[in-house]
């Protein structure tokens, strides 16, 4: 209740009725933060008291409130936003009273009251809604999302919000652990987003943190393939590469069952991030034995292969999506085992032509293990939903170390 008192008048219970046309402006102030301002008309109503008559009032005032707003308090990973300022200036202030008889001194009383009243009485009401949009931001990036039944990663900042004249940005960092409770290490450093001007919002995510998520995604056990064609469609050549790679005197590596493989991954994957360019690093062991019909299993080679897989980055229903294709590789031989047979060294000194093998081991890793990686990344990293703010239509861009998202 605003209550005015003067010899001539005195105006009870007014109360606001409507908001109106209110607008809202927010402008980026470089290493503070963001200026919050609003204008609106404020119709308000009471009773006018007027002599020995009372009668109604009704008050139309322009508003502008003007609030700096900041973010401060950073630990562990959360922020506090919080008013550094607010001013409220009132404009224009239309009076009119039922009868329709104004007097001046009505007119003034009324003037010097909300002057003097209403800046206490909204400045409060803009910081309940600061306060309101901390919950949010904190509810929104400090958030556990579950990535599928791999694990969870608990988003939080790496750092105060960053902002310029022209964008907001995001350092965003997070605890990614595994079903079971044990944390994926990785660094926390905070990353300096780089001068994007074309857009509002930016959200950066570190290489650190994506190695933790791929190290979560990707966990493929051993897969074990027969040579055949049915499995990968160069598997005819790959077997007589290799059975042209074995000592003649080994006849109990030219049975007539076809040769099985065994895929292991070697390490964790590792993301790798520059200018325009996102590639995942690999090493797979591929274990080229014989099972014979008696049972016993005669390892032939183990070679190794580390690949350099490239990398496309999309993003759809609110999560970041890897889709991977084989690029670079390199094989070598990681073991050679010895033979039944007296020329076992012959299978030494002939694995200088493993490079024959290259192309027919590429078949069978792009057509077998790369399927099963984009299968483990499909269901896609999720992503925090800042504000509510829906990750449409939105702008990724590749830089040394970062992946930007740009909103």
């Amino acid at each position: 209740m605003l209550s005015m008192c003067a010899a001539c008048a005195v105006v009870r219970s007014l109360h606001l009725v409507q908001v109106r046309l209110p607008k809202l402006s927010v402008v980026l102030l470089p290493g503070i933060g963001v200026q919050l301002s609003i204008a609106a008309k404020l119709e308000l109503s009471g009773n006018c008291l007027v002599g020995l008559l009372s009668e109604l009032i009704d008050i139309l005032v322009d508003v502008n409130i003007t609030a700096n707003i900041k973010c401060t308090n950073f630990e562990s990973g959360t922020v506090q936003v919080v008013i550094e300022d607010c001013l409220c200036i009132l404009g224009a202030i239309k009076i009119k009273l039922l009868s329709g008889l104004l007097s001046l001194s009505v007119n003034e009383i009324v003037l010097k009251q909300l002057t003097a009243t209403l800046p206490g009485l909204l400045c409060p009401v803009v910081d309940i809604v600061v306060n309101l949009v901390n919950i949010q931001l904190l509810g929104t990036l400090n958030a556990v999302i579950p990535v599928g039944t791999a694990g969870t990663i608990h988003y939080q900042l790496a750092s105060l919000p960053f902002t310029s004249g022209s964008f907001l940005g995001l350092d965003l960092d997070g605890a990614v652990k595994q079903v079971g409770g044990s944390i994926i290490p990785h660094d926390s450093s905070p990353s300096a987003l780089p001068p994007l001007l074309d857009k509002l919002l930016v959200l950066g995510l570190r290489q650190s943190f994506l190695n933790a998520v791929l190290s979560l995604l990707v966990q493929i056990p051993p897969q074990t393939f027969t040579c055949t064609p049915e499995v990968f469609s160069s598997a005819g050549n790959l077997q007589k590469a290799i059975t042209t790679l074995l000592p003649t005197g080994c006849s109990a590596c030219r049975g007539t069952s076809p040769l099985s493989v065994r895929l292991t991954l070697s390490g964790r994957p590792l993301i790798l991030l520059e200018d325009n360019k996102a590639t995942v690093e690999l090493s797979v062991l591929i274990q080229v034995f014989v099972k014979r019909s008696d049972g016993p299993i005669l390892n032939v080679l183990l070679l190794k292969a580390d690949l350099s897989l490239n990398v496309h980055v999309s993003i759809a229903g609110g999560r970041l999506v890897l889709g991977l294709s084989l690029g670079s590789r390199k094989l070598g031989c990681a073991r050679c085992y010895p033979v039944p047979s007296s020329a076992a060294h012959m299978l030494v000194s002939s694995l200088v032509q493993i490079s024959n093998l290259k192309p027919h081991c590429s078949s069978l890793l792009a057509e077998t293990l790369v399927p099963l990686i984009n299968g483990a990344l499909g269901i896609g990293i999720p992503l925090p939903n800042v504000l509510g703010i829906p990750l449409i239509k939105v702008d990724i861009r590749i830089l040394a170390g970062l992946l930007v998202i740009l909103v």
